[in-house]
Order: C-alpha cells, then structure tokens, then sequence
C-alpha cells in the first residue's frame, strides 16, 4: 500500500510502498482510510518537536485525523463489522486502568500510544487500529468529510465541556485564532452555550469563516483594547486560546475577566505572569490535551445532527506535500483532508 512515512526529523516525508497492516491479535481492527486530516502537529512532528518526548523509531506514518471503512477484524471484535464506516481516536487506551474506567482515555496508564504520532498513523490506505480505537458513523456522516473530528474536533469538544458551566445566559467567550480548530470550536459554542463568542484573528478571511460559523462579534486588530470594549471593560468570561505562542498568550490572558478562566489548546510559547495577576483577580489556567473517547461520541452525535461541520479541502493521498505546503504558509483556512 501507498503510505507517507517519515524518515528524518527536518525534511520531508516521502510517500512509499510498505506493507499492509494485518490482523495479529484478537481486538485488532484494520481501516480502510477514507480520510486523514492534516493537523498543524504534523508539521510539529516531522520538525522533532515531539522527538525528546514521545520517542519513535524512524520511519513511521504520519497521520493522527482518521476515519474510513472497517475492512478487517479480530477474533474478539464484536462491535463493529466489515465495511463498516469508522472514525478513529487516535489514543489506543486498554479499558482496565483507572484512567480508562473513568473515561480519561489520554491518561491510560499504558502510556501514550497514539497513532502518527507514536505508532503508524493514517497518511496510507490501510491503518491498524483496536476495537477501542473506532466509533462507528451516524448515517449520512462520509468519513472524508469528518476526518478532522478525530483530533481536531475532539480537542474542541474537549475544551468546549470543560467550559459550559462557566458559560450560561448573559457570558462572553472569546475564541482566539479561527483556524481548523477555531472555527469548529465558534460552532460547538453556538450549539452547547447561551454565551457570545467573540473570534479574534488577524487574517480577515479567518474572520469572515467565524462570521459564517456563527461568531457574534468578529475582532481582528487591538484584540485587548475591542474585547475590553465588547464586555464593559471587565473582559470575558473565558478565552479559549488555540494559538499558543508568541503575543497570542499573553493577549489572551489579557483578555479575561476577573474570576475568568484562559483555556490553553495551542501551544509552542511560553505563559509568564507574576503569580499576585493570578491570585488577586482568581484568574484560572487550564490546559487541554485532545479528549476522550465520549468526548468524540458527542460531537460525532452533534455532527449527524448538523450542529457542527468542518470546512474541508480534499487532496490526493499523492498530494500530501501541497496539503502541507498550504498549512505551513497560512493558505489553509479549515482543514486539509488526504483522501487515499
């Protein structure tokens, strides 16, 4: 099968023939990919930022944003069936640990095994995955065009519950950078909060997509200065910050309110406050980590439903280097989805 594999952190996959992936033990499910969403951590990945955390043996397949068609199971396997339309989560998790019983399927205590990142991901035709590791589809829900759920949306819905409490009738959510992420996360808002969403980029295209999406007030310049405004002055209830780096942090912060709370998703910078800005105004930081497996059931729920959709552009498994190409260079507004 064709597959995009990494051979050398700092230069650019190539797409190969290897083998296909088979069925070795009982709970083992193999994909037919029908779709894998190009994510900014890919790019992230084949730079090496992940290398001194989450070792790998070189080479691997990139691709964590997954869905298809179940083509092969195990013995074991009695929840989904040939030809079957999935969407995989990308943490392969055992079911048995604390963690996992409480549904808190990142902290496994396994440890990570996460596809394209750790273990051969999606960027192929077949993917080998577990029984745990796919959600069957709603009908009328085509994998390529849910793909970017699978990480991108999930982190969304991640965040998003974490926030619901704190956004009731009369609150204002500030979502900072309308990207692949943003733009789901403007509309998970709209269908799950009473707040107004308030989008924050510079790029006047992202703001016209949170505007499509949703976005009650659209802010591209002075961020502090217009969500100051928006909000009396005392700022918003909670930022949800999926840039991470460089001013984008401390904007954010500064645009929360007193006893607000700044939701951290991006990441790559740094976050560097004297601890009295926190304690005085009881300012809360939180950061997210992707999601859980009933994190995905409910936004694969919200999705059949047309509560949220994702802005996709389709590229040929072939066309992999364009795909990343556009996201590198801010040409990507959405996602990008590798259709094999």
């Amino acid at each position: 099968m064709k597959a995009v594999r990494l051979h050398v952190y700092d230069e650019r996959p190539v797409l190969e023939e290897v083998p296909e992936p088979v069925v070795t033990g009982p709970h083992d499910v193999i994909v037919r990919v029908g779709g894998a969403g190009v994510c900014r951590t890919d790019l992230h990945i084949q730079q090496g930022w992940f290398a001194p955390l989450v070792p790998v043996e070189l080479p691997f397949t990139l691709g964590h944003e997954n869905s298809g068609w179940v083509h092969e199971v195990g013995s074991a396997v009695d929840t989904v069936g040939v030809g079957d339309p999935v969407i995989c989560h990308p943490q392969l998790s055992c079911g048995r640990c604390p963690a996992c019983r409480v549904g808190d399927d990142m902290r496994c205590e396994r440890g990570l095994d996460f596809t394209g990142l750790n273990r051969d991901g999606g960027f192929a035709e077949f993917l080998k995955t577990t029984d745990r590791g796919v959600l069957p589809l709603e009908p009328g829900l085509e994998p390529a065009e849910v793909a970017p759920h699978a990480d991108a949306g999930l982190t969304v819905m991640h965040v998003v519950r974490k926030a619901i409490p704190l956004l009731g009738p009369g609150t204002r959510v500030v979502v900072q950078g309308v990207g692949g992420l943003g733009h789901i996360a403007v509309q998970c808002l709209g269908a799950l909060t009473a707040a107004e969403i308030i989008a924050v980029d510079p790029d006047p295209d992202a703001l016209k997509l949170a505007s499509d999406c949703g976005a009650h007030h659209l802010v591209g310049d002075q961020p502090v200065e217009r969500v100051q405004s928006l909000t009396g002055g005392a700022g918003a209830d909670a930022v949800i910050d999926f840039v991470g780096e460089g001013d984008a942090v401390g904007t954010a912060l500064s645009m929360v309110r007193a006893r607000g709370t700044y939701f951290v998703v991006g990441y790559g910078g740094t976050l560097t406050i004297p601890t009295l800005h926190l304690v005085l105004p009881e300012i809360s930081v939180v950061g997210n980590a992707v999601g859980t497996h009933d994190d995905l059931r409910e936004l694969m729920a919200l999705a059949a439903g047309g509560g949220v959709q994702v802005r996709t552009r389709a590229y040929p498994l072939e066309a992999f280097a364009d795909a990343l190409d556009d996201l590198q260079l801010g040409r990507m507004h959405g996602r990008a989805v590798l259709v094999p």
